[in-house]
């Protein structure tokens, strides 16, 4: 990984029932905030909020969801590569993808390199008990990872909910993550979204890149912003407040793991991903594996 400066960016989706004309329009609002956020930070990296084309709530059928979105590579994100194309940027976009087959649609992020190529594709594996198809929603989860090597470094990616699981990001930092990025429309606290954003950054040792979505979407459904950027040690050096814009920070490798704390003379000693335990994870993977739920009542 090379030192670079990264941006998220958060926007509230266009409202009104979805139409292409509604994911048009935000599309161009994606573009419009690419274009002014790297013409003020000079970003080599944009991060856009999870479901930016239509929204996360989406007021419609599952299958008239998959008739306004595209599969991917494809028309719901070629604005997109146009613009990270034009700009010479890396960005990562939140939007829903079509399936196999009409009615499947999954919750995805894409990574596209400055040519405008798709570098990546993510499909978000842990929906929210809200969307997830199973609970009556309109998601059909993943069942894969994605790292992505960028001449930036080797980027994750994970979304929203996703970033509960432990595992998920644990995984990438094994493949050699350096930065994981979290597109996000979270519908819970911001002592949550910021809580978890810092604990996998600070389990892996990693920079995590959290774009949430802010305003309201097609089903009225309030979002809160303060998207930020995390370091290898979980302190946020960047963070947004609730209406639309931008945060941006320099992620430098040699100062990921410098000192204990921000700002300290102590080094840091440890290293989460060195140190683990293999023996007693090897140990207890059938617990791992194990289906569980909570004990307290739901």
């Amino acid at each position: 990984m090379r030192a670079f400066t990264a941006a998220a960016v958060q926007i509230a989706p266009v409202t009104g029932p979805l139409s292409p004309e509604v994911v048009r329009k935000n599309l161009d609002k994606c573009v419009d905030f690419t274009r002014r956020c790297v013409a003020d930070t000079g970003a080599e990296l944009v991060v856009l909020p999870e479901s930016a084309t239509t929204g996360f709530t989406p007021d419609c059928s599952t299958e008239e969801l998959w008739d306004l979105v595209s599969e991917l590579p494809g028309p719901v994100v070629e604005p997109i590569q146009d613009v990270a194309r034009e700009l010479g940027v890396h960005v990562c976009v939140g939007t829903y993808e079509r399936g196999p087959e009409r009615g499947i649609v999954y919750n995805s992020s894409v990574l596209i390199d400055p040519t405008g190529e798709v570098l990546g594709i993510y499909r978000k594996t842990h929906p929210f008990c809200t969307e997830h198809v199973d609970g009556g929603g309109w998601v059909t989860p993943g069942d894969t990872v994605a790292v992505c090597d960028t001449e930036l470094g080797r980027i994750g990616m994970i979304i929203c909910f996703d970033g509960d699981y432990p595992e998920l990001s644990r995984i990438q930092a094994v493949q050699g993550a350096e930065v994981i990025l979290r597109p996000s429309a979270l519908l819970r606290s911001a002592d949550v979204w910021e809580l978890t954003s810092r604990a996998r950054a600070y389990d892996n040792h990693v920079f995590v890149v959290g774009a949430n979505a802010t305003g309201t979407d097609a089903a009225g459904v309030l979002y809160f912003g303060n998207s930020h950027i995390v370091t290898p040690i979980g302190h946020i050096v960047a963070k947004a407040a609730s209406h639309e814009g931008w945060v941006s920070a320099r992620l430098d490798p040699a100062e990921g793991l410098k000192s204990l704390t921000p700002g300290s003379n102590i080094r840091q000693g440890f290293d989460h991903l060195r140190d683990r335990n293999l023996d007693l994870i090897r140990k207890h993977r059938a617990d791992l594996e194990r289906p569980a739920e909570s004990p307290f009542e739901h």
